[in-house]
C-alpha cells in the first residue's frame, strides 16, 4: 500500500442539490463552465493534481501546501470578480477545505482520514470562502499575502480527535493586518523565549558558581603567584 504527503484540497459547490432542482441541465452547465474558465487553469497553474471530480464538488491534490492554498485564494478571487449571474439563483459559489497529512495511494485515486478532514472543514467554510486545517496553516502562516483567523478545534464526523480550524481572510486590508498581528506575535514568542534562556543561565551561574573557577582562562587570569616569604634570621 502507498503512502504518501499531500496538501488535500476539496471545492464544493454550496447548495448544488437545491440548485438542481431548478434547473439540473442549467446548474450542470455552469459547473462545467467553472472548471473549464477557472479551477482547472488555477490548479494546472499552481501545480495541483485534479484527482477527481465528485458531482458538484471536485478532490485536487498538491505537493505544496503553500500553492494548495494559493491556488484556492485565486479560485474564490476570479469568481467574486465574476459579474452577477442573470439571477443570484442561479450563481454558484463554492466553499473550500485544504488539509495537509498522510493520504493513501490507489492507481489515481487517494482517501484515507487526511482527505476526509478537508471533506469535513470544507463544510465549515461560508459560501465563496477557504478553510484550511491546523496542519495546514502551521506551514503556510506567513507565506502568503493573506490572514487568518482561528475558529478553535471542531470535532468532525468520523474523525477521532478534534481538528484546529482556520478561516482564510481573502481581504487584503484585513489580511495585511492578520499577517502583521501573525509576524509580531511570532517575534513577541521569540523574545519571550531569550529572555527565559537568558534568566535560567543567569540563575544556573549563581547557583553554580563554582563553574566559573573551574575555566581555565579564569584560573589563569586569577592565579597571580604570591610574594616570596622574607627569610628570617636565627
Amino acid at each position: 500500500m502507498e503512502r504518501h504527503l499531500a496538501a488535500i484540497h476539496i471545492a464544493d459547490v454550496v447548495g448544488y442539490s437545491r440548485l438542481s432542482q431548478i434547473d439540473e441541465e442549467g446548474t450542470r452547465d455552469r459547473f462545467q463552465v467553472d472548471m473549464n474558465t477557472i479551477l482547472q487553469p488555477c490548479i494546472s497553474q499552481h501545480n495541483g493534481r485534479l484527482v477527481k471530480t465528485m458531482g458538484d464538488g471536485l478532490l485536487v491534490e498538491f505537493h505544496s501546501v503553500v500553492d494548495a492554498v494559493r491556488c484556492a485564494v485565486e479560485m474564490q478571487r476570479k469568481k467574486a470578480s465574476q459579474q452577477p449571474a442573470a439571477s443570484l439563483i442561479e450563481r454558484l459559489n463554492f466553499r473550500i477545505g485544504i488539509n495537509l497529512g498522510d493520504v493513501i495511494v490507489e492507481g489515481d485515486d487517494i482517501h484515507g482520514d487526511s482527505v476526509n478532514i478537508a471533506a469535513r472543514i470544507q463544510g465549515l467554510a461560508e459560501p465563496g470562502g477557504i478553510v484550511i486545517s491546523g496542519t495546514a496553516f502551521d506551514q503556510v502562516q506567513l507565506k502568503l499575502n493573506v490572514g487568518y483567523t482561528s475558529m478553535g478545534s471542531r470535532k468532525v464526523k468520523n474523525i477521532a480527535e478534534p481538528v484546529r480550524v482556520y478561516r482564510v481572510v481573502m481581504d487584503e486590508a484585513l489580511a495585511r493586518r492578520e499577517v502583521s498581528t501573525l509576524a509580531k506575535r511570532r517575534i513577541g514568542r521569540l523574545a519571550v523565549t531569550a529572555a527565559v534562556l537568558g534568566a535560567v543561565a543567569g540563575v544556573s551561574i549563581w547557583l553554580q558558581p563554582w563553574m566559573l573557577i573551574r575555566s581555565p582562562a579564569l584560573i589563569e587570569r586569577f592565579a597571580y603567584p604570591l610574594p616570596d616569604k622574607p627569610s628570617v634570621a636565627v
